[in-house]
């Protein structure tokens, strides 16, 4: 496989990641919460560098990509451990006690409260939310634009074979 064919597969993955989240969103139905939005924003970001990386071949560009997939795992790892209460997540996208809350603080809670909660799973497959599923396809894709910024490092020339990547050593 050659360099241009791994980036494009690696964009792909990104929009593929992307296409996901819409169409839980617009065929499912499951409204996204404030972190969900912000695990979709380094994908954009991956997808923007990767074509710019395919286009100009720039190959120290791919480190963007790479960074903006972990960070998106992050925020999703993040987002599953406010799920499964491993820690409180942000007191605007949680479900907080209201035990020590004045009435004038509890109405304000109520009135600036978003409609969907970070805290809450609204889909799972294998006990494993979208947040976590993200996390876990965006640190494989980090990865692979590690894997990929690697490998131009080292020299990917034209295979001789089309499924096999021969490499050149620093040529």
């Amino acid at each position: 496989m050659t360099e241009k064919k791994l980036i494009f597969l690696a964009i792909l993955c990104s929009g593929l990641l992307l296409l996901g989240a819409l169409a839980f969103q617009y065929v499912a139905g499951l409204p996204p919460c404030k972190l969900c939005y912000w695990q979709r924003y380094p994908h954009i970001i991956a997808i923007l560098f990767g074509s710019i990386y395919y286009f100009t071949s720039i190959t120290k560009i791919a480190i963007i990509p790479a960074t903006a997939s972990f960070a998106s795992a992050g925020i999703g790892a993040y987002h599953f451990g406010i799920e499964q209460k491993f820690w409180p997540g942000p007191n605007t996208c949680s479900s907080v006690g209201v035990n020590n809350l004045s009435t004038d603080d509890l109405i304000e809670q109520i009135m600036t409260a978003p409609i969907i909660k970070c805290d809450e799973v609204l889909w799972s497959f294998l006990s494993i939310s979208m947040a976590g599923w993200n996390s876990i396809f965006s640190t494989f894709l980090g990865l692979f634009w590690i894997a990929i910024l690697i490998l131009s490092l080292i020299h990917i020339s034209e295979p001789t074979r089309p499924l096999y990547i021969s490499y050149a050593v620093f040529c």
